[in-house]
């Protein structure tokens, strides 16, 4: 399937002249990824979003994320974090992320504290 690099830079301009926004560790968004390059996690749709988990902050403008997914392929860095809009949903660990807030679009909601956390401890087991 051809990846549609053309629309996405158009997605990227306004994304670019938007505001940052606030935000919350913990919380989940939908995040405008856009289209990357060979197995980099892309955005779906005409705005090029994925929900993504925010693990943390960097000022107001900047913010660590792992995107979410809801393939059911198991395996070590894909932890399961429950129903996230209403789907399966899992973490996707190797493709941990710096963002724009501006790429930020839509809060979903939060992930359990427990949850977070034994995430953290597995993200912090990838270094």
């Amino acid at each position: 399937m051809e990846k549609d690099f053309d629309g996405w830079n158009k997605a990227k301009k306004r994304t670019n002249a938007e505001h940052p926004r606030l935000y919350t560790v913990r919380e989940i968004w939908w995040c405008r990824l856009g289209v990357n390059v060979g197995t980099e996690q892309d955005g779906k749709g005409e705005s090029f979003l994925r929900p993504a988990l925010i693990l943390h902050g960097f000022g107001p403008d900047a913010c660590l994320i792992v995107p979410l997914t809801t393939s059911d392929h198991e395996h070590k860095l894909r932890v399961p974090v429950g129903i996230v809009d209403g789907y399966l949903a899992r973490a996707n660990l190797s493709q941990i992320r710096v963002v724009d807030t501006r790429r930020l679009v839509e809060k979903v909601g939060f992930l359990e504290k427990g949850l977070f956390m034994g995430l953290r401890k597995a993200a912090r087991g990838l270094l």
